[in-house]
């Protein structure tokens, strides 16, 4: 071969890998159009039936859910429930981070896999880079199982991107935890300047511990090559509680749609009185924005958004998400930024009917790219419960008014263009 023809080939690979970069930073979103002229009541037993149907999930009645909040209250209550295990404990993160309260779950898992407890962990590659294999010999060689989620490898190149961002702990197929935080310090005390990050989860018992299960069972068979058939990880659970729930498991399709798109659009089509939501990083696309606002002027729905302020651990999103403020704004919404900590938390509230927990960020990468998990549960006495702490999160944040938005400096608006050009992959 020639050097013309290595020429044509090299600009070929360039012009490729060029190409590749413009659609991941610039590929228009895909539209959600809600095509019901008006929505069913949200807690009517018709919207139950059609969100399940269009998350491909089931609704079941008898669940016992508790909320967490906190690191301090959910770390405690999780390694609890893994010492009480005997048959096994499925754990999947996005972020396992070396240090004090990570090296008490390698600890505690490595203790029940010594009393014959099945333990297996999948943990993302990209999430969990620095916290190397040497950390988890404990475990292994008490007969626990550490798979890596889409390894980076050459043949994995084109699904670099998709990572699981799932954050779940299933204990002996009954007792479930599913929320947004992984295992680590930062969500477990405060260190020097940077104060305990401000997170919850919840604690599942009944029929969507199954589901959550399942969940786990579908990337421990993609990172580990091991199909999970023993009955004992799938018991017959019924916690005899009150609580009407599903589980949503959302992965990316060819066609950009996921099935946690499909909830978060349907709730904020269906909210007839508020719109609670707490994320770490915001980012709507415009259906989403316009949803919300249609929400506002035709319905006359409270839109309220908890998000983080200074302590933010990505300040190019931080940045990238005032620039979205002013449309919602000007429209009637009201944001807030959380100035104790990070905000990391995931939660909707819709109607004081609906909660949402799980895994999903407000922004394309949760919605478009990576694997997540997602607790919708239809109770009012959890929404309630909820709704304290996101009252109390207000309370501990600094309201930016349209006024104020208005205001930004030069500076601030600069930043804010520089993070729209990676927006999508945010």
């Amino acid at each position: 071969m020639d050097v013309s023809a290595y020429d044509v080939l090299a600009t070929i690979a360039i012009a490729f890998l060029a190409l590749m970069l413009v659609l991941a930073l610039f590929e228009p979103g895909l539209p959600y159009k809600i095509n019901a002229a008006s929505p069913l009541p949200p807690d009517s037993a018709d919207f139950q039936r059609v969100l399940a149907a269009l998350a491909d999930t089931q609704v079941h009645c008898t669940n016992r859910i508790e909320v967490l909040t906190n690191g301090d209250c959910f770390y405690e209550a999780e390694l609890e429930a893994i010492g009480r295990a005997t048959h096994s404990v499925n754990l999947e993160a996005y972020i396992f981070q070396k240090g004090e309260i990570s090296r008490r779950f390698v600890t505690a898992l490595a203790e029940r896999a010594r009393a014959g407890v099945r333990v297996n962990m999948v943990l993302d590659t990209v999430g969990s880079f620095a916290t190397w294999q040497s950390f988890y010999q404990e475990l292994l060689d008490a007969g626990g199982q550490v798979a890596w989620y889409n390894p980076i490898n050459w043949y994995a190149l084109p699904r670099i991107n998709n990572r699981t961002h799932r954050e779940l702990i299933i204990i002996d197929g009954e007792v479930g935890f599913i929320g947004g935080a992984g295992i680590a310090d930062h969500w477990y005390k405060g260190k020097d300047r940077h104060p305990r990050w401000r997170d919850t989860m919840f604690r599942v018992e009944g029929p969507e511990v199954t589901a959550l299960q399942s969940t786990f069972a579908e990337n421990w068979l993609e990172s580990s090559g091991e199909l999970l058939i023993d009955p004992g990880y799938f018991p017959y659970c019924d916690a005899g509680g009150d609580t009407v729930a599903m589980v949503i498991n959302s992965s990316p399709t060819v066609g950009a749609s996921t099935r946690a798109r499909m909830l978060f659009q349907a709730l904020l089509a269906a909210a007839q009185k508020s719109i609670h939501i707490t994320t770490p990083y915001f980012l709507p696309d415009r259906s989403a924005s316009d949803e919300m606002i249609r929400a506002m002027k035709e319905r006359g729905v409270d839109l309220q958004i908890v998000t983080p302020g200074s302590h933010s651990d990505h300040l190019l999103t931080r940045t990238s998400s005032r620039r979205l403020y002013g449309k919602l704004l000007g429209n009637g919404a009201r944001v807030f930024e959380y100035q104790p900590a990070m905000i990391h938390t995931k939660t909707m509230i819709i109607d004081n009917v609906w909660s949402v927990v799980g895994s999903t960020n407000f922004d394309n990468r949760s919605f478009g790219l990576n694997d997540e998990v997602n607790l919708a549960a239809c109770d009012k006495k959890l929404a309630a419960r909820l709704e304290e702490d996101f009252a109390r999160d207000i309370s501990n944040s600094r309201e930016i008014t349209y006024e104020a938005w208005q205001r930004r400096s030069l500076l601030e608006r600069s930043q804010e263009w520089l993070g729209w050009l990676l927006e999508r992959q945010q």
